[in-house]
């Protein structure tokens, strides 16, 4: 995770059409997300965006998919300081 003045990046790995939706930690770098969505038509984008804002506490404005749109490891920009970002993200993980 970098900083970047008030916000963060974040590095996901996602893996689409999963049981359940949620984090499974951070692996090789990267937060490893589950998502039941398909990665159809960004049906997966916009399922990550909507589980990261919840558990983030932040509107989904606040999260944007910088690179990666269409493959599995993604880049967001999150508008929260990093600190914070990891500390929720923690709270989430089994």
């Amino acid at each position: 995770m970098l900083s970047r003045g008030a916000g963060c990046r974040l590095t996901v790995a996602v893996v689409p059409q999963a049981r359940r939706t949620g984090a499974d930690g951070f692996h090789d770098g990267a937060l490893r997300v589950r998502l039941t969505a398909a990665p159809i038509d960004g049906k997966a984008n916009d399922a990550l965006v909507a589980w990261l804002s919840e558990t983030l506490s932040l509107p989904k404005r606040a999260v944007r998919v910088l690179h990666g749109g269409s493959s599995r490891r993604k880049q967001l920009d999150i508008d929260l300081d990093a600190a914070t970002a990891v500390q929720r993200l923690q709270t989430s993980m089994p």
